[in-house]
């Protein structure tokens, strides 16, 4: 898989806290130069990054983010002012202290509301592998699928850790057919973005693949 095929399954990234309107619409260009999936931006700027690309790349933004703990009323007002704004895709954090209580009804509930609140928007649960077990991946793989989302997502990129290859197998195994996998956080090289393909991701989370091809450049 060459890296014009990788680019093409990139969300282009920057969330951090401290990022910047010159940082943001850098991104958007780097994005629609390289050919990305999208732009993965915070919620603030989803309107005026929308302005700026009209329909030359899509926008993503993030719902209950980084920790999920938000209640599922203020997720959907998220989500639909983010649409309302030109948001083209969501992110949504599931709520990881209904996760670890075992009240997986709750969360595919929660994760049904945003859907229904996106339509035919696209959709991604994530799940922050890296805090969970196995058994909780596992039944956070049915909730998902269950709640009828376009796609499961391993990582926020702000816990203590990213995606893993054995989390990308896992959701391959476990998900439904129509529910697509996302690989996020920690992405650092072209081969491990095309070994993360491999194994069963159609999206990737990272702002590296570009600046490693943009220094090249």
């Amino acid at each position: 898989m060459n890296r014009e095929e990788l680019l093409r399954r990139v969300d282009h990234t920057v969330l951090s806290q401290t990022a910047t309107w010159e940082e943001i619409r850098t991104l958007c260009d780097d994005a629609v130069a390289y050919g990305t999936a999208s732009v993965c931006i915070p919620p603030s700027y989803v309107k005026r990054a929308k302005e700026y690309l009209g329909d030359r790349m899509a926008v993503c933004t993030v719902i209950g983010f980084p920790n999920g703990y938000n209640t599922t009323a203020v997720k959907v007002f998220e989500t639909k002012e983010a649409l309302r704004e030109g948001a083209d895709e969501i992110d949504m954090v599931v709520n990881l202290g209904d996760v670890r209580m075992g009240e997986f009804e709750k969360v595919t509930e929660e994760i049904r509301a945003l859907k229904e609140a996106c339509g035919e928007k696209v959709l991604k649960v994530i799940i922050e592998t890296c805090l969970l077990t196995e058994e909780e991946k596992i039944a956070l793989c049915r909730a998902v699928t269950e709640a009828g989302a376009d796609y499961i997502k391993t990582s926020t990129g702000f816990s203590t850790a990213g995606a893993t290859f054995a989390d990308v197998e896992l959701f391959a195994a476990r998900v439904g057919p129509e529910v697509k996998i996302k690989a996020a956080g920690g992405i650092s090289s072209f081969a491990d973005a095309e070994q993360f393909v491999n194994l069963g991701a159609d999206r990737l989370g990272t702002s590296r693949l570009v600046k490693i091809v943009k220094a090249e450049g």
